[in-house]
């Protein structure tokens, strides 16, 4: 069946170029997907375009709207089986990582199905009884949102979600490696009842089918997520326009243990931050600062749970964490340990491919100690299984080493000293800061991040005004003449 959904309609590639998608876990062909070039791109932006000038959806009263969402979320829970097993095979993630995924891609959906309607505008006070002064909040218009490979369906949720509750159209590009969740999203908003032309499906590689998207004039904003320097060639092809562009560009995240921080739960935490996934998630926490005193006793035990990590594919159950989701990208990891090893940090464990999974892009859980902020290795975002361990002294010196670096996602802290804790978070530039825990997160509350880490807001309130524009009418109740030249 055809991939690429443009104008309500299932159909393949103009030049019926396709892409086989392989299983990063043992290299197992999941499927063969039609592959989009710029024409495709520019025809799905045209429809979009259409959908939104002289459709109905804009114009679906809101509370309308926040109903089709909750179908929506309604139906990704009956296909909750089908989607996470489509998912784990594309990211060869673990099966019960993608289940947790799929909970919360529900619940983004009825969050923004619920907050559809929640503001519509407000009141002005002018101050003047003849006048009636409104703000009122309507759609930007075609949304282009490009979607990266890691959390696949989840990434999108955070986007489609929010551009339909606020009543705009789109075009969907997704990465080119795991493209078949959100082909399933689409055919689950078609049957939830979405007019044609409102949401449009384009897959295959950025260069071809994601190039359109950001320098075209139908296009109103730009929503991306990915690595900082396609977003910085995004941003500037969007300038031409002045087209509004949201970026969630990732980080190189701390995670600060305090000597005072509750032992098990750091070292536990400190694991989950940067092993989850293979550390291919966007606020892994990648740099861990130990405090002098505690630094032996904190990364011996963190090395040693470190290499009991058992490593497998999708559908095993004993399985910790899973492969990279490809040779190059595992090739990168491997160039950046390396690299860190050249520059004096200390190997403590890790640092090669495991034995007995050599169909898979596997690599094992890795622990750079000794560190130092002026090594590339600790600047630099590894997207990969690979911590960096650096000492600090006091409170200040925490708070200094934590804050320089370009990026700005998120991290956490580690202290039973309350006040302290506080203080610390208050001084970190970073968009989501955790205590005593790293990595939940709710769709009522904000996601981004500061600096490089991106632009804009995803999830809560801000996540959905990014979908928005303001528009303030003004209107004159005296119809009597009042000009200056009355």
């Amino acid at each position: 069946m055809p991939d690429l959904f443009i104008d309500g309609t299932w159909r393949g590639a103009l030049d019926e170029r396709t892409r086989e998608i392989r299983c990063p876990a043992d290299g197992s062909l999941v499927g063969v997907v039609d592959e989009a070039g710029g024409k495709d791109t520019v025809e799905a932006i045209a429809a979009a375009r259409r959908a939104f000038d002289e459709g109905p959806w804009p114009s679906t009263p809101a509370a309308d709207r926040g109903d089709l969402l909750l179908r929506v979320a309604d139906l990704l829970v009956r296909d909750k089986d089908a989607l996470a097993r489509a998912e784990s095979l594309d990211t060869g993630k673990r099966l019960v990582e993608s289940e947790y995924d799929i909970d919360d891609i529900a619940n983004c959906f009825r969050y923004f199905g619920r907050a559809a309607s929640a503001e519509t505008g407000r009141v002005v006070d002018t101050g003047t009884a003849s006048v009636d002064s409104r703000v009122v909040y309507e759609p930007v218009g075609v949304c282009a949102l490009i979607t990266p490979w890691n959390y696949p369906l989840l990434q999108t949720a955070w986007k489609v979600a929010p551009a339909l509750a606020a009543g705009n159209t789109f075009v969907l590009k997704p990465s080119e490696l795991t493209p078949h969740t959100a082909v399933h999203l689409m055919r689950l908003l078609e049957e939830a009842g979405l007019p044609a032309g409102a949401a449009n499906l384009v897959l295959g590689a950025g260069p071809e089918a994601g190039a359109p998207l950001a320098d075209h004039p139908d296009v109103d904003l730009v929503s991306f997520t990915g690595g900082l320097h396609t977003g910085r060639r995004l941003m500037a092809a969007a300038a031409g326009t002045v087209k509004k562009v949201a970026l969630e560009l990732g980080g190189k995240n701390p995670d600060i243990v305090f000597a005072d921080a509750d032992f098990e739960t750091a070292v536990d935490l400190a694991l989950t931050a940067v092993f989850l996934h293979s550390g291919q998630v966007c606020s892994a926490g990648a740099r861990l600062l130990v405090q002098d005193s505690l630094h032996d006793r904190f990364v011996d035990e963190l090395v040693r749970r470190a290499e009991l990590i058992r490593l497998g594919g999708p559908f095993d159950e004993q399985a910790q964490t899973g492969p990279l989701v490809s040779a190059a990208h595992r090739a990168k990891v491997e160039a950046y340990v390396e690299r860190g090893v050249a520059e004096g940090a200390v190997l403590r464990c890790g640092g090669r491919r495991p034995e007995g999974l050599d169909e898979g892009f596997y690599y094992l859980p890795t622990v750079l100690d000794e560190c130092t902020g002026d090594m590339s290795v600790v600047q630099d975002e590894s997207f990969g299984p690979v911590l960096t361990v650096e000492r600090f002294h006091d409170e200040a010196d925490a708070v200094r080493l934590a804050n320089d670096t370009i990026y700005g996602l998120a991290g956490a802290v580690f202290t039973t000293d309350g006040a302290k804790a506080q203080r610390v978070a208050a001084r970190l530039r970073l968009g989501t800061v955790w205590i005593n825990d790293y990595h939940p997160y709710v769709p009522q509350a904000e996601w981004g991040g500061f600096k490089q880490s991106g632009t804009g807001r995803e999830l809560g309130p801000a996540g959905l005004a990014e979908y928005r524009e303001a528009k303030h009418i003004w209107r004159n109740t005296d119809p009597s003449p009042q000009g200056w030249f009355a």
